[in-house]
């Protein structure tokens, strides 16, 4: 019965815990970011009108299942009573969230159509700073993800499903 309470207290301890969100997160985002994207464009068969047209779809669906992310961070931080020491972090990754879905996003998308086109365009800022916001996101998710990992450790010392406190 004890190891039943304990293995519920930490079970309900880690779910409350934000570093799942921020890990989970984070491994998204990397995936798409840092090894999809660059293995798209190294691919011999694909054209760079095609793998534009891709990345377009896949950062308009990383865009939108990292808003669920953040919603449910949002909620875990809330909960977790300790959202005063979170609450920053939260907020940038907000900031960013939003600069990078209403503004960069929009004109990246705009620039990959007028490529598809046949358009040569001079170099831009935005795609600079997309990427800039995007490893500091990435940044802020591991600092936030094991900044959790240690409250975690600090509510439930060191009790882990399994270990016998007699």
């Amino acid at each position: 019965m004890l190891l039943k309470q304990q293995s519920r207290k930490w079970f309900l301890a880690v779910i409350k815990n934000p570093a799942w969100v921020c890990l989970i997160w984070f491994g998204m985002t990397a995936g798409v970011s840092l090894l999809a994207t660059p293995v798209r464009f190294s691919a011999p068969t694909i054209t760079r009108a095609i793998a534009l047209d891709v990345g377009q779809v896949v950062f308009a669906a990383l865009n939108k299942a990292e808003f669920v992310a953040l919603i449910v961070l949002l909620i875990v931080v809330r909960v977790s009573g300790r959202a005063q020491s979170l609450w920053a972090g939260c907020g940038v990754l907000t900031l960013i969230l939003f600069a990078q879905s209403m503004w960069l996003l929009p004109e990246l998308a705009a620039r990959t159509q007028q490529i598809i086109a046949g358009a040569e365009l001079a170099p831009s800022y935005v795609h600079g700073t997309y990427s800039i916001l995007e490893l500091s996101k990435l940044l802020l998710l591991l600092y936030l993800g094991f900044r959790s990992m240690q409250m975690l450790s600090t509510n439930t010392g060191d009790l882990s499903p399994g270990r016998d406190r007699t």
